[in-house]
């Protein structure tokens, strides 16, 4: 984010997710996703972020991280879209995190 643009209010960081969230899902379908362990990793490192600060957005633990991307876990449910909100949108989780920060 440059120094000239406003931080996004909470109001509308929900919906810039609910957004890609919807268009996620309109590209999709009904179909299950299954995420790599790899996938988990590159989503990471498009937003430029460490597995501290990347698991701290997500509200989880660095460890629980640490065992998605070395796929000794896999991460379910709204998990799997943050993810993949990260991966097509890495500045909405940085936003997420300097907003808490």
């Amino acid at each position: 984010m440059s120094n000239s643009e406003k931080p996004m209010s909470g109001e509308e960081l929900g919906n810039k997710l609910l957004k890609s969230v919807m268009e996620m899902k309109a590209g999709k379908a009904a179909r299950a996703t299954q995420i790599a362990p790899n996938e988990v990793a590159s989503a990471r490192m498009k937003t430029g972020l460490t597995q501290t600060e990347f698991a701290e957005a997500l509200h989880i633990s660095a460890r629980t991280l640490q065992e998605w991307e070395q796929g000794r876990r896999q991460p379910s449910g709204a998990a799997k879209a943050l993810i993949e909100i990260a991966f097509r949108h890495p500045e909405i989780i940085k936003e997420g995190l300097e907003m808490r920060g």
